[in-house]
């Protein structure tokens, strides 16, 4: 009589819809624990998106100024003298700067030393910083004034006792209606004002200044005539060209008295800095993310321990190690992609909430998006590879003993 060996039957496969219902049971067992340690997920994540949402955003805008103000506006301020004192431009600097080839525009203020009250009774040392400027009448032109309320100086008023205010100005004083006859006390006369300028990005000085006409400051401010800035707007293909020349042509006999800048590098100096800023901050988001990681690696390894009557009925039933292990890690996934997807919402809806607030497009790039979810699978699968190991390598009749 001969015994014959019946084969072992092969175990069930695990098949991945199995594996996610399986593992999306597990986590539905402990809703609390699940959703704390999803939250440090999320918050790690919402961090990341955040900072490089609202950087994006930002550059966008700053894109969007520079698209509209333009980057081919440069600017000529007096230097010092050999011996220390201060310098300044020739009267008849802004023609010959006209004559550069490929200079489009070429407009000029020049600082008085009136000072500006809202009436004649303020003391004379309460200035509030406000600088009084001759104006040339193509000044608009040349570096994109945009008015508010009122108008600008034209040929009737730059004879006449009228000023136009900067934004910052016109606050200081609360003029909010030019239309009512408002007057300021200038020099040592009534002003009218005549019109309030919008902020300026790329001349920002002219937001805390009163602007005069050229004929006006010279008969009644005692203006000396000379320019103190001279904006210059080259074609956008010899930009550097005329960058180059500017400070010689409009001081030939001192070149080296004149200083030449170019105010969109300073806007885009500053975002340099924002973004540098926009590092650290995201470095801090990683540390987030790791510490939501811990906490999912944590989560689990009492997961694994709570349940170990389950791996052993499971193990005693048929399961093998590797449909454990399949089980444990695939919690582990489910867990932080839930704080993932949650993470860039909260992000999206953190860069649109400060982009509205700061009249900003809202943008978010794709692929910090994705970056974001895949993160967390990665921080997921680290986390959840021990528990899930340790969870595999029950023995079954530990595991039933210690239930």
């Amino acid at each position: 009589m001969t015994t014959q060996t019946l084969p072992r039957p092969k175990p069930a496969r695990l098949s991945p819809v199995d594996a996610l219902r399986t593992g999306g049971s597990g986590l539905r067992t402990r809703p609390l624990r699940v959703f704390l340690s999803a939250l440090g997920i999320a918050i790690g994540i919402a961090a990341m998106i955040g900072v490089v949402g609202i950087s994006t955003s930002s550059q966008e805008e700053l894109n969007r100024k520079l698209a509209a103000l333009g980057t081919n506006l440069l600017t000529l301020t007096p230097g010092q003298t050999f011996s220390g004192s201060a310098a300044h431009l020739p009267e008849q600097s802004v023609p010959m700067v006209r004559g550069i080839d490929g200079v489009e525009s070429v407009s000029a203020i020049g600082k008085t030393a009136a000072k500006v009250y809202r009436n004649d009774h303020v003391p004379a040392v309460q200035t509030g910083g406000i600088s009084v400027y001759a104006a040339r009448i193509d000044l608009p032109g040349t570096i994109g004034i945009d008015l508010v309320q009122g108008r600008w100086l034209d040929e009737a008023l730059e004879h006449y006792p009228a000023v136009v205010l900067g934004a910052k100005a016109a606050q200081e004083f609360g003029v909010y209606d030019v239309n009512a006859g408002v007057l300021v006390w200038l020099g040592d006369r009534w002003f009218s004002v005549a019109g309030v300028m919008a902020a300026n990005e790329l001349a920002p000085e002219l937001d805390s200044a009163a602007l005069v006409g050229w004929p006006v400051a010279k008969s009644e401010l005692a203006f000396d005539g000379y320019p103190t800035t001279i904006y210059t707007r080259a074609a956008d293909a010899k930009v550097e060209d005329v960058q180059q020349v500017l400070g010689a042509t409009a001081n030939p006999e001192n070149p080296n008295e004149v200083e030449v800048s170019r105010p969109s590098d300073a806007l885009e100096a500053k975002q340099a800095t924002d973004e540098a800023l926009s590092g650290l901050l995201l470095g801090l988001g990683a540390v987030a993310l790791l510490v939501g990681g811990v906490g999912v690696a944590n989560t689990m390894v009492i997961s694994v321990l709570e349940r170990r009557a389950e791996i052993g009925l499971r193990r005693a039933l048929g399961a093998t190690r590797g449909q454990i292990r399949g089980q444990f890690l695939c919690e582990s996934l489910l867990l932080s992609a839930l704080g993932g997807t949650g993470g860039v919402a909260l992000g999206i809806a953190v860069t649109a909430g400060y982009a509205s607030y700061q009249h900003w497009p809202t943008v978010v790039p794709v692929w910090a998006m994705a970056g974001g979810v895949g993160a967390t699978l990665v921080i997921g699968c680290l986390a959840g590879f021990y528990p899930a190991v340790r969870a595999a390598r029950l023995p079954p009749t530990e595991a039933l003993a210690a239930s």
